[in-house]
């Protein structure tokens, strides 16, 4: 079916207000979630609702929680999210780095112990639109791993994003956002409700063979996603591994650390200014020329056009926009189960 995304955020505020969240970060929340779909990912978007609703059961996730600094040495900053909304935490995060940013022209900021954080890219995006460039090494961990190191059949890792992105002046920023894993784990999950299989080499059985089946997730005996790139993917990913959980969280997918079965984002983000060097205005000119010659490629055979990264999830968000957000049968049955334990009524939604 087909919604509006002034409804699922109506929907998924009233969830997360029935679950103990204040008004603010109810709506903070459910904004993100929705705009992770309208930006073509609903791998981080509602589909969410049901992992979101079932931490905040187990307490694993505080509704009410807001960042700790824990360390403040002028341009370097460390806070704790104290396993609050991802979104609520990585946000004030940001603005936190931003704000130092103007005085120090470079920010290394770590964030730990925050729940799910979400779309990585809308922090980023949150620094570019400020005029600021930005680096985010992520680590996922509370739960076991999903990912396999290139050459094993064991996981180790999950999958653990990374993020880059470069502001322009008066236009949208360039924003490189992804998985270091094939494909999010999201992507598995929304393809295994939908019964479609996922992209030829996203995924590994038990044994370490490729499989288009999103099933040997979810199943005894249990496969694994694989990293992009092969061995590239998996050098990023255990990056992201070190910097965003060792040094930033101090904690890691190794198996002295607890797995409870939540999930948990520790992030190290750089966020400097354009200008550090002197000459921001030679960068913007040699930021739109080398955009300009990637985007005048010859289009491949059954492509319409090249595109820079940022570029599809504009596409999305305009089309979706306007036709609304398509949610699963299977999605939308878990996401009814939260709100009918909550005593909401969907019924107005579905019936639009």
């Amino acid at each position: 079916m087909r919604i509006q995304a002034n409804d699922l955020v109506d929907l998924a505020t009233k969830i997360f207000e029935n679950s103990g969240a204040n008004n603010a970060h109810a709506v903070e929340v459910a904004e993100h979630l929705v705009q992770a779909n309208l930006k073509g990912h609903d791998s981080h978007g509602v589909g969410m609702i049901p992992t979101y609703a079932n931490s905040l059961k187990q307490g694993y996730l505080d509704p009410a929680a807001n960042i700790k600094v824990l360390k403040d040495k002028g341009a370097i900053l460390l806070v704790d999210g104290q396993t609050g909304f991802g979104q609520v935490v990585g946000r004030q995060a940001t603005e936190l780095a931003l704000k130092r940013v103007k005085n120090t022209g470079i920010v290394c900021l770590g964030l730990r112990n925050a729940h799910h954080l979400g779309r990585i890219g809308s922090y980023g995006e949150q620094c570019g639109k400020a005029g600021y460039a930005s680096v985010h090494f992520v680590n996922v961990v509370g739960h076991e791993p999903q990912v396999v190191p290139f050459g094993g059949r064991d996981p180790r890792m999950t999958t653990n994003p990374f993020c880059c992105v470069v502001p322009r002046k008066g236009k949208s920023p360039v924003v490189l956002d992804m998985a270091t894993s094939a494909i999010a784990l999201g992507k598995v999950r929304v393809a295994h409700m939908k019964g479609e299989p996922v992209v030829p080499g996203a995924l590994v059985d038990h044994e370490g063979q490729a499989t288009t089946d999103p099933a040997v997730i979810y199943q005894e005996p249990r496969g694994a996603l694989g990293p992009f790139g092969l061995h590239k993917g998996y050098g990023l990913a255990l990056m992201c591994e070190l910097l965003g959980g060792a040094l930033a969280g101090e904690w890691t997918a190794q198996p002295e650390q607890p797995r409870p079965g939540t999930i948990i984002n520790n992030m190290l983000m750089f966020v400097f200014d354009p200008d550090i060097f002197d000459g921001a205005e030679q960068f913007q000119k040699e930021v739109e020329a080398m955009l300009d010659y990637v985007l005048s490629s010859t289009p491949a055979k059954g492509v319409d056009r090249v595109r820079i990264p940022g570029q599809p999830e504009m596409e999305a968000m305009e089309e979706r926009s306007a036709q609304g957000i398509e949610i699963d049968d299977k999605s939308w049955s878990g996401i009814s189960a939260v709100a009918d334990a909550l005593g909401i009524n969907t019924r107005a939604v579905t019936s639009l």
